[in-house]
């Protein structure tokens, strides 16, 4: 009897849905927090979180080529234990109390430190994203995101084209700390230990023959955080639109990944952005 096996198709859109819900729950307790304080309104730059994101590629980059592995590992493995701690700690935040929301994350920033597993790890990054997206969203106009995805999906095909996004990506994923999310093919083996998962084999292998399929945390973080700033500007229904035709733009690029690149990496972003664009451009107007 043949083993179950999922296609990435079911697990990014099981992903997207699920951290797309979580995210708009928690930007339903971000505002009426925030509005009575100092935070402004969707009013941030685009130029801040351009000149962010690109002097984070740098910085990373170079640390990466400067320095060996074997004194990053540790390192990078704390600053995502912190990271997922920082999630779990936002999205409990407005429903227990403060000391409890803060134990919980640093319970759950251990336990991935001590005992990481592929469902822990991909639990843990959904609710970051799903973190960052409510809170990203309400600094940023949906305009001015969507440019910011334009851009980086430029700089998506360029970096892959390159091979920067792959040399980065096998870095990473030698320290053990991937900010990707892992689907295997077999559900059984998401209680495998997260270190089985080696970047830089599985590229090596057919694309028929892996076990496992890598989707970027910026794939689903990005389209995240812009349907949640839709949904802060122009209602719910714009959000979750932005959101559902994000993740056909998903499944267009594990199409295009399996059809006509063979296997190759991809850069997801580009038509997760443009169905992303499709999406604001509806809601813009007809639905605001």
């Amino acid at each position: 009897m043949k083993k179950l096996r999922l296609s990435p198709y079911i697990w990014s859109t099981a992903v997207m849905a699920l951290s797309l819900a979580l995210a708009l729950w928690v930007a339903s307790f971000i505002k009426p927090s925030f509005v009575s304080g100092d935070i402004p309104y969707q009013s941030s730059s685009l130029w801040v979180i351009l000149v962010y994101f690109f002097a984070a590629i740098v910085v990373i980059a170079v640390i990466f080529f400067f320095i060996p592995l074997d004194k990053l590992k540790y390192v990078f493995r704390i600053v995502f234990a912190v990271m997922f701690g920082w999630g779990i700690f936002i999205v409990t935040f407005f429903k227990i109390p403060t000391p409890a929301a803060y134990a919980l994350a640093g319970v759950a920033a251990l336990i991935w430190l001590f005992w990481a597993r592929i469902w822990l790890h991909d639990l843990l990054l959904l609710v970051a994203l799903a973190a960052a997206a409510a809170i990203f969203g309400y600094l940023f106009s949906p305009l001015t995101f969507m440019i910011f995805m334009l851009v980086v999906s430029v700089y998506d095909i360029l970096a892959v084209r390159f091979g920067l996004m792959v040399w980065m990506a096998d870095k990473l994923s030698d320290t053990t700390s991937l900010p990707a999310f892992i689907f295997p093919k077999n559900p059984g083996d998401v209680a495998l230990k997260l270190k089985v998962v080696q970047f830089n084999e599985l590229r090596k292998e057919e694309a028929a023959k892996r076990e496992y399929v890598i989707l970027g945390g910026g794939d689903i973080g990005f389209p995240l955080m812009m349907a949640v700033s839709v949904n802060f500007k122009y209602g719910l229904a714009g959000g979750i639109l932005v959101g559902a035709l994000a993740t056909l733009g998903l499944m267009g690029a594990f199409l295009i990944q399996k059809l006509w690149l063979k296997g190759k990496p991809m850069p997801a972003l580009p038509p997760v952005t443009f169905m992303s664009l499709v999406g604001y451009l509806i809601v813009f107007f007809f639905l605001k």
